[in-house]
């Protein structure tokens, strides 16, 4: 592949008026793989101190969706800033390969229903399929993760498949079994019945749905109280089988009443009687008593499957907890131990079941009943609900049964409801631990601190002891090997002890290759030790990334301790009590240690309705398609400047992207193409293109002496922006960086490069402007520096640009923004008395923006006077100061400054907010609009002072008041007045005659100066600019009168015209235009009068001797030896300069184009887009356009043919008055 070409100055001076982001951005990518710019970065960095970043590892089985992208753009930005700092990163990407998202794919794909299917196929077979797809989309996420802009180095990455990492985990967990964390137990999980796996309690919670599912009441008849029962409520009918207690809360009031319809006795929880019973008719109250009175009351079992085991535990009896509430069902809560979570531990608690008890569990992995419910024998637990309520009816035990809607946990895979289920687990202990990972957790800096401090840390004062393993196929197996009795256990922690132990050499450690390994016993005689079944959660192999990744410690042991913990981490906030936790909990265990110091938790990125991003509900822009069809670029500044970045969520907006390139990108390209074209302006102009311009530090700094205000101000605002760039970066808030930095972009283009327009023009003089031009060069180049990490693309393309224009051989690693380090603020040249003038300055001049937008007055309409009112001298001192910008961004004519508001008979009126505050205050609102009408000048001037309006004890923003400012008429003139509560505006709008000639002199300029954009045509153009005006026979006195004034405008204001568009403009004169080459020409509408504008270069238009003619094909014919469809053909012979016929015209056509056997027709399009069929060739179609068409509906789109004023085709004018074509057609050389 060939190397991109260097950029030189003779590629970059003439910018295009206009930039295709997403394909500069392609480019730029294309210089980044060419030259492996990305590659050359980590090489110029070694040997300099390490920033260690970790990167969570993704399922490789889905593409990457928006949360993907955010996270992986504030790693990406937080990494190059590092670099920036002066840090070598290494960024290695990591895969997640092992667990459920794999297996999953593959028992849809193979059919798989459960293990006994995987038997039948073998574990070697379904571990090949698995491997088979785990990369399945890794050419597409390198392809999307490098396209919006992320560098990561995908060749030296990790994956959790890799042998070398696998046997880290086996180490990992090793060490925390030698350290006596490690135990074998029963845990009641979320449990998927159709991946016949559990889940961890954050894969649990990803996918709640609102469902409707059966309710019953059933009635547990007491052992000895007579003719009483026990009301228990559930949601669970196929629980019931398996009921071994019941609870209540001992502080809550029951009773026991008569229900009249069957004369039994009920006892429930008082506060529950409305939703057992719709009247109070329908029982009657007996007696009244605390929860606590309940307490060890017996009663008979619903179903016989488990009485005798109860019977031996003295089950089946009242348990009393807290957790049982007056929010839902009947105050007493039925249990069945081993499916649910406060179920196990309400039972453990009370001593009817142990830690190392036989399971109550009669459902099999598929949640189908085992033969232990011989009634529901091998029915699926959902459907049997129904069979089960029909047994409880039989029975007599059921008292009312319905449906309740609620949210209920989906298996975030297979979209099935999930169960809770006693599941046989190894875990880690994590109870003991709280106060350590507490401890640990405290060394660690969040942002926002409120997620760590809050949501995190209550979870780890919370945490419970971890579930790591799964009986699943497709992961790393835990390294336990036992012996039959479960006597002898030995856990390996490396490939090579597993080696000295079985004398079995493996380079794999996935279970078809280490399932059949036996060691031997250490007792002699007896039979050898086999591997357990289970694999680890892959959580607890993501969990254990900071060592596996380096094979740590098997592998560069001392690297990885002088580097941990890592520097930084970031991923979605959903993963507190995913891997942030995982991480903490496993580096905690092992050395005491938290494994990272600073974590940026992001939140989530929804739907623009604010539902949950949904490829099913495609609720949602296909990520790569915004990015092509914005770039990269647009995308991240979108995503980091929203509230994701403080881990609140973001409702995701296409039109925000959009903006993004309007509002920051467009403005800021336009401040480079304006430095550039005034660069070229002024070698040419003030240089006499003798030499070139290149930016000198060292002129810069001492015309710095000299310079103008709004120089320092710029110089001043970009120092404090590095200041507070370098202070808010450390401190990880890319939350407070990012709208700083747009702002500064809005500064610079919408202030700095407006205010300074004639000074960079050079119209000030050529000291003026060579400051003008190094200050904004200065500004440009830190800014991209400082924009690199957030819009990596933009800002390597300006700065390839930019450099250009650097002293040769003072720069360092040139070819790349992203080599370049942050430069550090020049606390010498912040200038906070000069911000804060200009800040006054800037408001100034937008209050009055907003009074001509009342008025629909533009700018280009002079005003008379500005009034500007402040109780401060200080302030109006500052202000003066800037009076020629207030002056000419106003455009007014003089500037007044006043401490007296009441001198201008000022008074202020407050109006309400109708909506807002009808829609809050709802009946209050009347009464409170009549007060807020009511208020004096002096009370809404307190009450604006204090930030809010109180009003009949109601708190009213700001906002929510408009607050208006009447002017007297003892003022006279006309007035407009505004305030922002701080400084009070007022603008005299008298129209005077002066004035309104001024107005439509601008107004014309403008329309020149669109026009020559139109043309893409640049400052240094040499052009001419004709203009004529012209008004209908029919028109109306008031347009004859405006057309009148105009011409008067047109030749008073002739000079300003000309200073301004940096052309002649003359009025229109046909030979003079004629004889020059017209490059535009258009006809505009000036109050109602219309304004033609003709753009002509400077230089003589060169045509051929005799009548010619330019031929175009329309888009229903092509032609057949050239890819040129434009031609030219002269009417006149050479020789005796007599027009040719109309057949000789179709032959001339038919050779040029190879039209032969075509039917077409010929029609001749004029200057004025006028179209005809030629019937005849005269002198009258010299110069005209010829369009052959199969169909004259292909004419309709006349705008789309140019009528040019010289011929398409080159030609050369002979001596002897003849005019020969070098090339027919266009482009095709007939030399």
């Amino acid at each position: 592949m060939s190397a991109t070409r260097k950029l030189e100055r003779s590629d970059v001076c003439r910018v295009p008026e206009n930039i295709n982001f997403p394909a500069e951005e392609e480019n730029v990518l294309k210089q980044w793989h060419d030259e492996k710019i990305f590659e050359k970065c980590s090489q110029i960095s070694k040997g300099k101190p390490k920033y260690t970043f970790y990167d969570g590892p993704p399922f490789a089985t889905g593409l990457p969706h928006y949360g993907h992208i955010l996270a992986g753009t504030i790693k990406d930005i937080v990494t190059r800033y590092a670099y920036q700092q002066g840090y070598h990163v290494d960024r290695r990407f990591g895969w997640d390969c092992h667990g459920l998202p794999v297996e999953f794919e593959i028992d849809k794909l193979l059919g798989i229903k459960g293990p006994e299917d995987v038997a039948k196929m073998g574990i070697k077979a379904y571990n090949g399929e698995c491997r088979k797809i785990v990369m399945r989309y890794a050419n597409e996420w390198e392809s999307i993760v490098t396209r919006v802009g992320r560098w990561i180095d995908f060749k030296h990455d990790y994956k959790t498949l890799y042998p070398w990492y696998m046997e880290t985990i086996w180490w990992v967990f090793k060490q925390l079994f030698d350290k006596g964390l490690v135990y074998q137990g029963v845990k009641v999980m979320p449990y998927s019945t159709a991946c016949t796996t559990s889940l961890s309690n954050f894969e649990a919670n990803q996918n709640y749905k609102e469902v409707v599912d059966p309710c019953v009441v059933v009635a547990l008849e007491a052992v000895s109280l007579p003719n009483t029962y026990f009301l228990v409520w559930t949601t669970t009918p196929w629980t019931l089988p398996s009921n071994f207690a019941c609870c209540v809360n001992s502080k809550m009031t029951y009773v026991k009443v008569r229900d009249v319809k069957s004369d039994r006795l009920y006892i429930l929880a008082e506060s529950r009687l409305s939703y057992v019973y719709k009247t109070e008719a329908e029982y009657e109250v007996k007696e009244k008593f605390a929860g606590e009175t309940l307490k060890g009351l017996h009663y008979k079992p619903v179903f016989p499957y488990f009485a005798k085991r109860g019977a031996e535990v003295k089950a089946h009896r009242v348990l009393v907890d807290d957790y049982v509430t007056e929010d839902s069902g009947t105050g007493i809560v039925h249990n069945a131990p081993y499916f649910g979570e406060d179920d196990y531990r309400v039972c453990l608690a009370a001593g009817l079941i142990t830690k190392s008890s036989d399971v109550i569990c009669p459902v099999d992995d598929s949640g189908r009943f085992t033969s232990e419910a011989t009634d529901f024998h091998g029915q699926y637990v959902k459907d049997a609900d129904k069979n089960i309520i029909a047994s409880l009816k039989a029975s007599g035990n059921l008292v009312s049964s319905g449906q309740v809607k609620h949210s209920y946990p989906f298996c975030w895979r297979s979209d099935t409801p999930l169960i809770y289920k006693a599941v046989p687990s190894w875990f880690v202990r994590v109870e003991h631990m709280s106060k350590n990972l507490l401890a640990c957790s405290s060394q660690t800096y969040w942002v926002p601190d409120s997620v760590k401090e809050k949501r995190f840390g209550n979870w780890l004062k919370e945490a419970r002891d971890w579930a790591i393993s799964r009986n699943r196929y497709w992961g790393t197996p835990i390294p336990i090997w036992r012996s039959p009795s479960g006597d002898e256990t030995v856990v390996v922690g490396s490939i090579k002890q597993l080696e000295e132990l079985s004398g079995v050499k493996v380079d794999d450690l996935h279970r078809e290759t280490i399932d059949d390994i036996e060691i031997p016993s250490a007792v002699p005689g007896n039979p050898p030790l086999r591997r357990i079944l289970p694999v680890f959660d892959c959580w607890f192999e993501s969990g254990s990334m900071p060592f596996a990744q380096n094979h740590f410690p098997f592998e560069n042991e001392k690297d990885f301790m002088n580097n941990f913990p890592a520097d930084f981490i970031a991923e979605g906030i959903d993963q507190t009590r995913g891997w942030f936790y995982t991480l903490l909990v496993i580096s905690t265990a092992l050395f005491n240690k938290a494994p990272f110091k600073n974590l940026i938790a992001n939140g989530l990125v929804l739907a623009a309705d604010g539902q949950k991003m949904s490829k099913r509900k495609k609720n949602y822009p296909d990520p790569i398609e915004v990015v092509h069809k914005y770039g990269a670029d647009a995308l991240r500044l979108y995503l980091i400047n929203s509230p994701v970045v403080r881990a609140e969520n973001l409702r995701f907006k296409e039109e925000g992207v959009r903006d993004i390139i309007k509002d920051v990108f467009l403005p800021w390209y336009n401040a480079y193409r304006f430095l550039l074209q005034n660069i070229v302006r002024y070698e040419k102009e003030d240089l006499d293109g003798k030499a070139l311009y290149t930016y000198d530090s060292a002129r810069h700094l001492q015309n710095m002496k000299d310079a103008s205000v709004i120089d320092v101000w710029i110089l001043s605002f970009k120092e404090s922006l590095l200041e507070f760039f370098a202070t808010e970066m450390k401190m990880y808030r890319l939350y407070t960086v990012v709208p700083r930095l747009t702002k500064f972009i809005d500064q610079l283009t919408n202030w700095y490069v407006r205010l300074n327009r004639r000074r960079i023009k050079g119209e000030m003089g050529a000291q003026q402007c060579i400051q003008s031009l190094d200050t904004l060069y200065d500004v440009l180049y830190t800014m991209v520096k400082m924009m690199a990490p957030f819009t990596p693309y933009l800002t390597e393309y300006i700065f390839q640009r930019l450099v250009l224009f650097q002293p040769k051989g003072t720069l360092e690693h040139a070819d790349s923004v992203h080599y370049q380090m942050i430069p550090i603020s020049q606390r010498k040249f912040i200038r906070s008395d000069i911000e804060r003038s200009v800040a006054l300055m800037q408001t100034v001049v937008e209050l009055g923006r907003v009074m001509r937008d009342r008025r629909t007055l533009p700018v280009k309409y002079p005003v008379s006077e500005i009034i500007v009112i402040h109780k401060d001298k200080q302030t109006l001192e500052e202000i003066n100061s800037l009076q020629d910008f207030i002056l000419s961004e106003l455009n007014v004519r003089k500037l007044t400054l006043s401490s007296e508001k009441e001198k201008y008979g000022v008074t202020l009126r407050a109006e309400p907010d109708h909506k807002t505050l009808g829609q809050r205050l709802k009946g209050n609102f009347k009464a409170v609009m009549a007060a807020i009408k009511a208020l004096k000048d002096d009370e809404i001037q307190k009450q604006v002072a204090q930030g809010y309006f109180n009003i009949l004890d109601q708190r009213i923003e700001l906002e929510e008041v408009r607050v208006i400012y009447c002017t007297s008429e003892k003022v006279g003139g006309n007035f407009e007045a505004h305030s922002d509560n701080e400084l009070l505006v007022l603008m005299d709008m008298t129209p005077n005659e002066e004035l309104l000639e001024e107005g439509l002199a601008r107004e014309v300029i403008n329309r020149v100066q669109k026009l020559k954009k139109k043309a893409q045509l640049i400052p240094t153009d040499p052009v001419i600019i004709y203009y004529a005006l012209s008004a209908s026979k029919n028109a109306k006195k008031d347009v004859l009168e405006t057309q009148a004034q105009l011409q008067k405008v047109l030749v008073n204001y002739v000079y300003m015209i000309k200073g301004a568009v940096k052309s002649e403009f003359i009025p229109f004169d046909e030979k003079q235009a004629a004889s020059k080459r017209l490059i535009i020409s258009e006809l505009v509408d000036l109050k109602g009068v219309d304004l033609k504008l003709t753009i002509s270069s400077t230089e003589e238009l060169q045509l051929p001797t005799l009548a010619w003619l330019n031929v175009t094909l329309a888009s229903d014919l092509q032609p057949r030896f050239t890819n040129s469809n434009k031609a030219s053909i002269l009417l006149q012979h050479n020789v005796n300069k007599e027009y040719i016929t109309l057949s000789t015209l179709r032959s001339e056509v038919e050779i040029l184009f190879g039209l032969y056997g075509l039917n077409y027709e010929l029609y001749v399009v004029d200057q004025q887009k006028n179209v005809s069929k030629l019937q005849a060739i005269d002198k009258s179609l010299n110069g005209k356009l010829l369009v052959l068409t199969r169909n004259p509906d292909a004419l309709r789109q006349t705008k789309d043919f140019v009528v040019d004023p010289a011929p398409f085709s080159k030609f050369i004018n002979q001596p002897s008055g003849s005019t020969v074509f070098t090339e027919n057609p266009k482009s095709h050389s007939l030399l």
